[in-house]
């Protein structure tokens, strides 16, 4: 087993990572939560057989689990369904010694790591990914919430968990439109901090792709030190350094936005975005041509979308990123590579600007 630690103090926490353990699940959350005596397993019917196997292993570890499904999809963020693990909780008399164990992709980790964080003033929570996507973002830094039909994400809190259980052998069954969404995020760690590890994914972005163990491992390894470097430092985004985590999400959550939860795959959207922002970096002198080159090349390499599928209109998408949680008075605020693992806040980028990216983008 691999471990990578988040240093956070006393919120401090072990990312392990298994392949095929996962058997071992239970003396893992009995270490990190020893007054720990009872769990609800939350998973989405993507998830489910993951989720029944991991509340038969808390089981047997002597923990009183109960469990709540949602449907799979984006639209499963929402107050309905967050009203619903809090009737589950309820029901499994939930109390400080209960701990949340999210089981599945982002939404899940995000819908039921809010559910733990809001009820009874909050609960232990236990992250156990499914997805690329979750394994190397969500599941990791405490980032919690729902959706509201104005803008993704805009409900949330900040709720480190107790531990996070990644099990690589859970990739063999993900779909590949899933599973090539994911590697969206893993780019972005490249750009923004690593500039070697963005070279070692052009130089192995075959064995990625095709989701080659050794690969896999490396990949999920980096990554998770990377995202864990960064919240050790800006664990609350006050000091601007977790913003670069948020390359590209200007724009990828207004296609999100404007395209309606669930038409893109939000590594989907993160990948047009982060080549919509490395055009306007471009526009405004901060990169050359090779970056913008070398970036398309990967994403391109490994299946990911660089244009939308649609043509929304771009006051439509504007309006939507006017009102992005990185926005400050209404204006709008990117983060932009000046060079190949490095990455600045922007809050003075001219909106003709952005306009003529994003029609350049959607014409495509």
């Amino acid at each position: 087993m691999e471990t990578v630690r988040v240093n956070l103090g006393s919120r401090s926490y072990d990312i392990a990572l298994t392949h095929g353990a996962t058997a071992n699940l239970g003396a893992f959350v009995r270490a990190a939560l020893p007054k720990t005596s009872s769990v609800l397993v939350v998973g989405d019917s993507n998830s489910w057989p993951h989720a029944e196997s991991i509340q038969a292993t808390l089981t047997r570890a002597g923990l009183r689990a109960g469990s709540a499904v949602v449907p799979a999809g984006e639209a499963s963020k929402c107050l309905e369904r967050l009203a619903g693990l809090y009737d589950a909780l309820y029901e499994l008399a939930a109390d400080r010694s209960t701990a949340v164990v999210a089981v599945g992709g982002g939404v899940i980790g995000d819908l039921a790591g809010f559910a733990a964080a809001t009820y009874n003033r909050g609960l232990p929570l236990v992250m156990v990914p499914t997805t690329l996507l979750s394994m190397v973002d969500s599941s990791v830094g405490g980032k919690t919430g729902i959706n509201h039909p104005k803008g993704k994400n805009l409900i949330g809190s900040f709720h480190q968990p107790a531990g996070v259980w990644i099990d690589l052998a859970f990739l063999n069954t993900l779909p590949a439109r899933e599973f090539i969404s994911g590697l969206a995020e893993v780019v972005k760690y490249g750009v923004i901090l690593d500039a070697a590890f963005f070279a070692y994914l052009e130089s192995n972005s075959h064995a990625v792709r095709t989701r080659d163990p050794g690969a896999l491992l490396r990949v999920v390894t980096r990554s998770c030190r990377l995202k864990a470097d960064v919240v050790e430092q800006d664990e609350y985004e006050r000091t601007g350094l977790r913003a670069v985590l948020n390359y590209g999400h200007t724009f990828a959550h207004a296609f999100e936005t404007c395209g309606g939860y669930g038409t893109l795959l939000h590594g989907e959207a993160v990948s047009i975005g982060m080549e919509c922002a490395a055009q306007l970096a471009r526009k405004l002198g901060l990169i050359g041509d090779e970056f913008v080159s070398r970036q398309t090349k990967l994403l391109d390499a490994l299946g990911l979308p660089t244009a939308p599928p649609t043509r929304w209109p771009a006051d439509d998408l504007i309006a939507v990123m006017r009102r992005d949680k990185k926005a400050v008075g209404g204006q709008m605020r990117f983060i932009l590579p000046t060079r190949l693992g490095e990455v600045k806040l922007f809050d003075d980028v001219p909106e003709p600007l952005v306009r003529t990216v994003l029609e350049s983008a959607v014409s495509r």
